[in-house]
């Protein structure tokens, strides 16, 4: 097992590394990821089908431009709902037309009452990745858990999405920690082989 404090250790720095990437940069990274992942769904490597993608918290890189790609390519497009720490994720329908509220951490969310989705594409948030296909998250372990109960229900493609400057060498991991199966960046698209 990891030692807490080394991830700890490390979600600073990554943190700091991607708080201190340009405003400016930012949405030339967020068009050039969305162009990266339709290229992805454009040669099948995505699933069809229901998709998860998440609302940007702080500096994280803005994914709802390559959501509403996939949703004109015909996805439904989920956003997360944040319940009790530690468990799994439930994503509901978003229509970008539609309400949003602030979810438990301020984060918005679609509103109640928009249905509920089981995505076999999900779009990852993550403070840093390496080239094995871990990420570091912030340690509620949200994804980690929505993963391996999406995957014990069927098939389920993780993307992590990130600017390439959140790349470390090698991010500290558990045995609970679920891998990514691509990571995208303004840079580059990684196959992870597992």
């Amino acid at each position: 097992m990891t030692d807490p404090q080394a991830k700890d250790a490390a979600r600073r720095e990554a943190r700091a590394r991607r708080d201190a990437i340009a405003d400016s940069d930012r949405p030339a990274a967020s068009a050039a990821v969305r162009d990266r992942i339709a290229e992805l769904a454009e040669r099948g490597h995505l699933p069809r089908g229901e998709a998860g993608g998440y609302w940007p918290l702080g500096s994280e890189l803005d994914a709802r431009p390559a959501l509403l790609h996939l949703k004109q390519l015909g996805h439904s497009v989920g956003l997360p709902v944040s319940g009790p720490r530690g468990t799994a994720l439930v994503f509901r329908d978003w229509d970008p037309e539609a309400p949003t509220a602030a979810g438990r951490y301020g984060i918005q969310e679609p509103a109640e009452g928009r249905a509920v989705l089981r995505p076999s594409l999900l779009l990852v948030p993550l403070l840093a990745f390496d080239r094995t296909g871990h990420r570091l998250g912030y340690g509620a372990g949200y994804y980690d858990r929505t993963l391996d109960a999406l995957r014990a229900g069927g098939v389920v493609v993780a993307v992590g999405v990130a600017f390439a400057a959140q790349e470390m060498p090698a991010v500290p991991v558990d045995g609970h920690d679920e891998r990514l199966d691509w990571i995208v960046t303004e840079r580059e698209t990684l196959r992870i082989h597992k």
